[in-house]
């Protein structure tokens, strides 16, 4: 028994030199620290032999799990330092598997429980992850301590100074996982979506209570003071490891990292309010890569989705989180699927009005009244959220790209022609919402040529839209052409209807493709402000909007030959007023003189010519004169006093058309197509409107006097000497006969084509009614006694007609 004692006593100095060297660095007392000089023998040695550094770090660990589980935590402390001396020295090959020891060690450290243990582990690895290793690790994995610093940021210990630096070293420790993995691709597993849900809620949850920081930031501290405080704040050190996390995602991480974000807003109920989330959305696209825009943005829509029947508040608060996405992206990198983001937004809109209006609808008492207001607010917030929304995509989208989404707007506008053209609320409101988006995308929009800015799938539905009987829907018609007519800012200058004399406007030479548009397209121009201005609820803003439509026409478009259609549209314009054949308010009358003086006063001013200024400017003062309700400045006022009638024979009143002919007889202008009064071309849209064209009225009056004259046998005509002279006297006859030719055949020389082409046009509609009535009545079998064969649900019937019930022509009878 002595002996082996003896011989045990003799081997001790035979021990393995790393164990010798490794216990020579630990004091008696731990509170002396590590044994500097037998640290550098230890390191020189692991350097000489890195064969040797598994080894000791087996051993290292072995004595810190032993000084661990007996909490002599002063060696633990010591072990630690050790350990990461011996890391940042060697660099070998063969320091993987002394890694594999250290993480261990870490991880005893982070599973003890006791904070210090906690916080002296975390700061080891946050070491190790800041070393950059020459070969990549094939079967390391941090699954643990992704999960391990995940609990620590969400600490509730009964410490506050305790449970803040516990999630501060939570942080630190994921922030040390990230960084040494996300470079790393045989470490790709950390974006899997088990990691990330851990991952970011960590970050998020820390970040929601940053008051205190933001009242520190605020507070007189130097700029040392106010770095090294917000080092050790959870909230700014959780927003600065999220931001360099979403900067290391790839292309095909960015749906896995931004999901789990959604779903931290669910679960904390954080979309109403939603500054949180908003700010959580600025940090997101101001730290990816801007090409992944267009991932974040498609995220949130698909969230939106899943929340359609949320309550309003909810809905709301997710669209101006999207909002703000759309503001931040760059340019043109909203991504391939711009028609289907914008039908999804459309949709939103859609749903809203309906909840909107069906809430609205099922009104059953007084106490439901105010809790149905509150609703239809609400659902007004998510409706001017989504329309500033897709004005903003609007405006990042490129020109060619923003003309394909005001086509597909346009085609979700119900109007006449649809099977939704009654104007009932539902389709009112959703027109104005549609029509606001269009304003919105539209804002901003430079087309090189018109053709481009209003083809004739996108004209002829906006125009259509003007024979509304909403002067709110006409003002959104008129502000869209704006938009798109007005490719030098001008419209600002022309605001409201009055005269300035020094007007800086921009112009540039009309393009021949705007003349070819003006050649094809003009008429509908002109009809649709020739139709807009006898309205009966047209409100001030109507005619303000309408100059503004003409001013511009002219400014963009006009050569010599739309500048003298124009006037013919003024001069009828007037006419219109003056006849009233329409029966029209005298507001609306007064307001349409106003409207063609300021028009004709600025187009003065455009062409330049003094003859034509004094001519205009002498109605002017004739009215300010005779008839101040003649002029904008008066008939636009609240206390305006209206005459009962218009004075037709005070001719000084009225812009004449022969003298606007002789201002206008120079090079260059036509003066005798301002002879031709201007007509409407007629569309079918016309037989769908509550308007009647003029071919419906002759066709009704056509068949008013079919129908009252009386059967052919009834008639006696009575011959007497008066008859037979009247038949025998044609010269009158011949003479109105000449001059209807005479009148004729000017037309189809001066007018131009597009009105001769309409005209025709009209006639040949008005010839095909009539030919298929009549072709429904010749094809159609004469009744048989016999009976007719009658198919009904795929049998044969026969179905006889009494002789005594038949009507036979009266040669037939006898």
């Amino acid at each position: 028994m002595y002996v082996s004692d003896c011989v045990c006593g003799c081997c001790g100095p035979l021990r393995p030199r790393y164990k010798r060297l490794v216990d020579n660095i630990f004091p008696e007392d731990p509170k002396d620290g590590l044994v500097k000089s037998d640290m550098e023998k230890l390191t020189f040695y692991a350097v000489s032999a890195p064969e040797k550094l598994d080894r000791i770090g087996e051993y290292l660990a072995e004595r810190l799990s032993r000084d661990v589980v007996r909490h002599r935590y002063g060696y633990v402390v010591i072990a630690m330092e050790a350990l990461d001396q011996l890391l940042m020295a060697c660099h070998s090959q063969s320091i993987k598997p002394f890694v594999e020891s250290f993480l261990h060690m870490v991880a005893k450290l982070l599973e003890s429980g006791e904070p210090d243990l906690q916080v002296l582990g975390t700061n080891s690895f946050v070491k190790f992850a800041n070393i950059e290793e020459d070969t990549p690790s094939y079967h390391r994995r941090y699954d643990f301590f992704v999960s391990q610093f995940s609990a620590m940021c969400h600490s509730t210990h009964e410490d506050s100074e305790t449970r803040t630096r516990i999630r501060v070293a939570g942080i630190k420790g994921l922030q040390g996982v990230v960084r040494k993995t996300v470079n790393d691709e045989l470490q790709a597993i950390i974006w899997e979506p088990q990691h990330m849900d851990k991952l970011i809620p960590s970050m998020l949850f820390n970040m929601q209570d940053n008051e205190d920081s933001e009242r520190y930031s605020t507070s007189t501290h130097t700029a040392s003071e106010r770095e090294r405080w917000l080092e050790e704040n959870p909230a700014s050190l959780a927003e600065s490891c999220f931001r360099e996390l979403l900067g290391r995602a790839a292309y095909g991480n960015m749906n896995n990292a931004v999901h789990p974000v959604l779903v931290h807003l669910d679960n904390h109920h954080l979309w109403d309010p939603n500054d949180f989330a908003v700010s959580c959305f600025r940090i997101i696209m101001y730290s990816i890569q801007a090409q992944h825009s267009h991932h974040v943005i498609q995220q949130v829509l698909s969230h939106l989705d899943t929340h359609s029947k949320n309550t309003p508040r909810v809905r709301a608060g997710i669209v101006q989180v999207l909002l703000e996405t759309v503001a931040i992206a760059a340019k043109g990198s909203i991504g391939p699927t711009v028609l289907e983001v914008f039908n999804t937004l459309l949709k939103h809109l859609r749903m809203s009005v309906d909840f909107e209006l069906g809430d609205g609808s099922r009104r059953n008492s007084a106490s439901s009244h105010s809790s149905t207001r509150t609703k239809e607010s609400e659902e007004r917030i998510v409706q001017n959220a989504i329309i500033q929304t897709i004005g903003f995509f609007g405006g990042n989208l490129p020109d060619y790209q923003r003309a394909e989404v005001m086509m597909f707007i346009m085609g979700k506008v119900p109007v006449y022609g649809t099977p939704c053209h009654t104007l009932d609320t539902g389709t009112k409101r959703i027109q104005a919402m549609l029509l606001s988006s269009l304003i919105m995308v539209t804002s901003g929009f430079k087309c090189k040529t018109m053709c481009a800015g209003l083809p004739v799938s996108f004209l002829e539905p906006l125009c259509s839209i003007s024979l509304m009987e909403d002067s709110e829907l006409r003002q959104l018609v008129l502000e869209i052409l704006h938009n798109i007519i007005d490719r030098h800012d001008n419209r600002a200058k022309l605001r409201g209807i009055r005269y300035e004399s020094a007007l800086k406007i921009k112009r540039e030479k009309i393009s021949k493709q705007d003349v070819v548009f003006m050649k094809k397209h003009g008429q509908q121009l002109y009809r649709h402000i020739y139709l807009g201005c006898k309205e009966d609820d047209n409100v001030q803003k109507n005619f303000e909007l309408l100059f503004t439509a003409l001013a511009l026409i002219t400014i963009e478009l006009a050569n010599e030959e739309v500048v003298i259609d124009l006037m013919r549209l003024s001069i009828a314009l007037q006419d219109m007023a003056l006849v009233n054949e329409e029966n029209m308010p005298m507001f609306i009358r007064c307001g349409i003189m106003a409207l063609v003086a300021a028009y004709l006063n600025f187009l003065s001013q455009m062409i330049a010519n003094p003859p034509f200024c004094q001519h205009v400017s002498k109605v002017i003062e004739m009215r300010n004169l005779d008839a101040p309700h003649l002029l904008p400045e008066h008939v636009f006022r609240e206390k305006c006093v209206l005459p009962d009638s218009l004075d037709r024979d005070d001719v000084g009143l009225y812009f004449q058309t022969a003298d606007l002919a002789e201002a206008l007889s120079v090079p260059g202008y036509n003066v005798e197509r301002l002879a031709v009064p201007y007509i409407p071309q007629v569309t079918d849209e016309d037989r769908l409107s509550r308007r009647k064209s003029f071919v419906d009225t002759i066709s009704l009056q056509v068949d008013i006097l079919s129908n009252s004259l009386p059967d052919q046998s009834q008639l006696a005509e009575e011959i007497t000497f008066e008859t037979l002279k009247k038949a025998i006297d044609t010269t009158g006859l011949e003479e109105q006969e000449r001059e209807r030719r005479r009148q004729v055949m000017e037309k189809f020389q001066k007018a131009p084509f597009e009105e001769i082409a309409a005209h025709c046009e009209s006639k040949a509609s008005m010839l095909h009614d009539r030919l298929a009535q009549i072709f429904e009545l010749t094809i159609r079998p004469p009744p048989s006694p016999s009976g007719t064969v009658m198919v009904t649900s795929g049998h044969v019937q026969y179905q006889s007609v009494p002789v005594y019930e038949m009507k036979f022509p009266d040669l037939c009878v006898y």
